[in-house]
């Protein structure tokens, strides 16, 4: 099967492959620039990553190491109706343009006045403040700008919206001039374009995210002036199509297979390609139900600007099954290999191994090797992942948990832990690996060679509740497991190796970072503090209380009028900065607003002492997330109904198995035990003292719960 292949301008071409990954909660639109591939902001910021790079690098230095302690507040505004953005500030041309709820503002960059305001139509910007992490507005149907941002050209600005379109506003009034559907019409469930588009050679490039639903992603392009469709590429590829033979012979279950756009592209126009990664495959978690490689899932694509055509693409999970796609938006950078310089790419899998590629051909620049992983028939597993060699992981490898998970949870290192359907006691290093170095996009500097990027890692149950393909859902919680760790890095381009690392108490917020040329990084920190580092060396050289924890937008910075400011949304606000300003730090007093993280599927999970009740189901009925399947739901049997629950002194608490497999419920010091219960049967304990007490299922123990006596 072949996995990788490059085309060339005149021909087609196969290339024996490894592979690479692609997603995060933002669909792609590219800005491309008119003449080449720019290296870095200058005095604007005009795209979201800073210049067609996505390198978040600014040649900037009035603000640098030496007077960074000086940096204040000059101005701070709240967004309208309660809504909250984590978008990237973009400025060109003296104008501040950012996307908050839905609403589109043009500020002045200097003292945060409000130009004009664009509402998009039908949307409701109160509600958004709950769904500032994108998936409910993706559901709900309502027409939202993209929560990255927005992007500039030829007199217009670009908006991606939530139900699949783009918009086109005039930059002086916000006047609407058109949009586009480049999605289903009408708009399917799930469908979004939520990355800044942006304009490049008269045209706007866009990509169309799927939610995670049964939908198929693409890349759109578009006439700037008019918002006439010029080309799509699908992600998945149809019958006749390259790649088509990655998925089932005899099933037309490619219709619904993913490989949705979430990310912001980059663009090099001197080769006249554009790059996007790629989303997982759908159904998310149901191999079985499409054995294959699943191409373009979890891929970076090389395309034509003018065609569409595809000319590279390398695949960095195979078969994906842990919704493992790339969540940081793509790099373009420079480098030599020995001693001769090489266009690159840098794209960062879900598990925090950066993948170098030759943004020309697609062939790596540092060498990758296909692994043997942790196999398992049923889900038709693919018997090898790429791994950069020699590499250094974001996050901590396998090998530092050995010796820390308890029994009966049983580590497995063997690399791409599947999740098991009928082994419910197997955790890994990031399973499930979603969340782990995602959302927020990583930075690069020509002058250190190092990429910035941050991420978590932990521990995770890797097991599926249901054989259903098209179910999600279930506890994978893991008790007594080592907490996440939080990481902040810097890694080399020249050896894929870190250079320099900070491990981040508490929380470590979705704000990527920002590089200047001065020789600062700066990030915003789940805490609330906005945070300048010694870019070679990691060493913290100031903060700034923003007064807003769980900070979620990238920093921007520009200049206007000789000085030097650098850009923040919050959340709710945004806050800018130069050196001598006037605003001082201010007491945390409010978050983000929610979407950044979720809930649980577990009852019980509510509460310190969980639920007050003398009754516990030994099986837990769970719901399947919808995803445009319709409801499904499977009983888990490994999950206790409530896990927590609090009762009175002296209460008799009543076992009932609902489930289908027998279950002895014990005390954890085997003071009390409720016999064997077969399905339907019931059994009993009664708590004479106050205390709280673990109990486990014998035949299961990884099941566990808990009485807390009052």
């Amino acid at each position: 099967m072949v996995r990788n292949s490059i085309r060339s301008m005149r021909g087609f071409r196969w290339v024996a492959g490894l592979g690479l990954l692609g997603t995060l909660l933002l669909p792609a639109v590219v800005a491309v620039q008119n003449s080449s591939t720019s290296t870095a902001a200058s005095s604007d910021w005009p795209l979201i990553g800073g210049d067609a790079t996505n390198a978040r690098y600014s040649t900037l230095t009035q603000i640098n190491p030496s007077n960074v302690k000086s940096l204040r507040g000059v101005w701070t505004k709240k967004f309208d109706d309660a809504t909250s953005t984590r978008a990237t500030p973009v400025v060109s041309n003296g104008v501040m343009f950012i996307s908050a709820g839905a609403m589109v503002y043009a500020l002045n960059p200097k003292t945060g006045d409000t130009l004009w305001t664009w509402r998009s139509d039908q949307a409701n910007a109160r509600n958004l403040a709950q769904t500032a992490g994108l998936v409910d507005a993706l559901n709900s149907g309502n027409r939202f700008p993209a929560p990255a941002g927005v992007a500039v050209g030829e007199g217009l600005v670009f908006v991606g919206i939530t139900d699949g379109s783009v918009a086109a506003l005039r930059e002086k009034t916000g006047e609407l001039v058109w949009t586009r559907q480049i999605g289903e019409d009408p708009p399917a469930k799930g469908q979004s374009v939520s990355a800044a588009p942006t304009y490049a050679r008269g045209t706007v490039f866009a990509g169309l995210a799927n939610g995670d639903w049964a939908l198929r992603g693409r890349v759109v392009a578009l006439d700037a002036k008019t918002g006439k469709i010029l080309w799509t590429f699908f992600t998945v590829p149809g019958p006749g199509e390259f790649g088509h033979d990655t998925w089932p012979a005899d099933s037309d279950i490619w219709k619904q297979g993913g490989a949705g756009v979430w990310l912001v592209g980059a663009a090099d126009a001197e080769l006249g390609l554009v790059y996007y990664a790629t989303g997982n495959a759908v159904p998310m978690y149901g191999g079985e139900a499409r054995k294959g490689d699943n191409l373009f899932t979890a891929s970076i694509l090389a395309l034509d600007m003018q065609t569409g055509k595809l000319r590279w693409h390398y695949q960095v999970v195979h078969h994906d099954l842990w919704d493992a796609d790339v969540a940081i938006p793509p790099v373009l950078y420079d480098t030599e290999v020995g001693g001769r310089p090489r266009k690159a790419l840098a794209a960062m899998r879900a598990d925090g191994y950066l993948f170098l590629l030759d943004r020309e051909t697609g062939k790596p620049v540092l060498p990758i090797e296909e692994r043997a992983v942790t196999q398992d028939r049923f889900n038709q597993t693919a018997a090898t992942q790429p791994f950069p060699v020699g590499a250094d992981s974001l996050v901590p490898d396998c090998s530092s948990y050995v010796g820390k998970v308890p029994a009966p949870w049983v580590l497995d290192c063997g690399g791409f832990t599947p999740p098991f359907l009928t082994r419910q006691n197997v955790v890994a290093p990031n399973a499930p690996i979603a969340g782990v170095s995602r959302v927020t996009p990583m930075a690069y500097s020509p002058q250190t060679g190092y990429f910035y990027a941050q991420g978590t890692g932990s521990i995770g149950r890797a097991r599926r509740i249901s054989d259903d393909p098209w179910f999600r859902g279930g506890s994978s919680a893991v008790p007594g497991a080592p907490p996440g760790v939080n990481i902040f890095a810097a890694i080399d381009r020249r050896t894929n190796k870190i250079a320099w690392k900070k491990q981040i108490s508490g929380a470590l917020g979705n704000s990527g970072p920002l590089t200047t040329a001065s020789g600062l990084v700066f990030r915003g920190s789940g805490d609330g503090n906005f945070e300048a580092y010694d870019a070679k060396t990691g060493d913290q050289l100031w903060q700034f209380q923003t007064g807003v924890t769980g900070l979620r937008g990238p920093a921007s910075t520009y200049q206007i009028d000789g000085e030097q400011y650098v850009a923040l949304a919050t959340g709710p606000s945004m806050w800018t900065f130069k050196l001598g300003g006037a605003l001082e730090p201010t007491p945390r007093t409010t978050t983000a607003g929610a979407g950044a993280g979720g809930g649980g599927g577990r009852a019980g999970g509510a509460g310190f002492a969980g639920q007050e009740t003398n009754e516990i189901e030994l099986a837990t009925l769970v719901e399947s997330a919808e995803r445009g399947v319709g409801r499904r739901y499977a009983l888990d049997e490994h999950t206790f109904n409530p896990g927590r629950v609090r009762i009175k002194v002296g209460t008799r608490v009543t076992f009932v198995n609902n489930g289908k497999l027998t279950h002895t419920i014990t005390a954890e010091d085997g003071s009390w035990s409720t016999g064997a219960l077969k399905t339907a049967q019931s059994g009993y304990a009664t708590f004479p003292r106050a205390g709280t007490y673990t109990f486990v299922c014998k035949e299961h123990p990884w099941a566990t719960g808990q009485v807390t006596v009052q």
